[in-house]
Formats: C-alpha cells, structure tokens, sequence
C-alpha cells in the first residue's frame, strides 16, 4: 500500500501547527489565567501553581502525543504502519489522551470556581477538553486493537510462506 507523501506531509504540518499553537496558549494564556484566578480569590494563595500543574502537566502528554503521531506518519511512509512500532505509538497516544482528560476531570471543581465569577461562564471549554480527550483516546484504543489484530495476522502470513 503506498502512500502518497503528500497527505503524510500535510498531516505532519498539522500537527507542527497544533504543536505551535499549544506552545503558544501555555506562553501567552496560562500565566494571565492563573493571575486572574489567583485575583478573583485572593485568600487561596495556591491557585496559580494549580492552574499552572495542570495546564503544564496535560502539556507534557499532549507533546508526548503529538510526537507519536508524527512517529506514526512516519511509519505509514515507509510502508511499515503494519508492525508493533505502530501498535506501541497507538498505545502512547491513548494513554496520553487519558492522562489530559483525568487532570482535566480532576481540575474541574477548580476551573468551576474560576468560570463561575467570570461573565460569560466558559466553564463549557473544561467539559469540552475532557469529552474531546476522552473521544481520542477511544478513537486510539479501537484503532490499537484493530492494528493489533492486523499485525497479528500479518506476522501468521509471514510465518506460513
């Protein structure tokens, strides 16, 4: 099955730009976010080092996840998307999915108190992060299986000819 590189050389440009684009929300979004918060509730001094774990430590996976997906573009490339890297790269993005939409669950209650003072509630875009993580990692994990299965049988083909 051949590819042709160009839709792989989209993709990976898609994912350079989200990348830049994440960078460029934790830079410039969240030290604002976390002043504001820490302003709407004065008395609770460990609010910005809350907001700035998880925002921060849902970037990390979120990078983990981004790379593995270039890995599996890659893969896909050298005709080689059939093999255990793929499967093993599936794996990482689904995990990593999982981990953003626990911190994100986790720091609901916070992101409530946050919104609630804020005029219009954004307090929709922590669900939607939470949904939208949750809806990749399912995504990943059928895909993982399903990858499986095909390496499975094309490692019995293999063996058989």
């Amino acid at each position: 099955m051949n590819v042709k590189p160009g839709l792989t050389s989209f993709l990976k440009v898609m994912i350079l730009l989200a990348g830049m684009a994440i960078l460029a929300l934790c830079i410039f979004f969240v030290p604002p976010m976390a002043h504001f918060a820490s302003s709407l509730y004065p008395n609770f001094y460990p609010m910005n080092y809350l907001i700035f774990i998880v925002m921060y430590g849902s970037a990390v996976p979120f990078y983990i996840a981004l790379y593995q997906a270039f890995n599996l573009l890659r893969y896909i490339e050298a005709n080689t998307a059939f093999s255990e890297l793929s499967v093993k790269a599936l794996k990482y993005i689904k995990w990593c999915a999982i981990i953003i939409s626990g911190l994100h669950l986790l720091a609901s209650p916070l992101f409530h108190f946050i919104t609630n003072k804020m005029d219009p509630p954004f307090g929709i875009v922590g669900l939607l992060i939470i949904f939208v993580s949750l809806v990749i990692a399912i995504f990943a994990a059928v895909l993982q299986r399903l990858l499986q299965e095909v390496t499975n049988i094309k490692l019995e083909n293999d063996l058989t000819v």
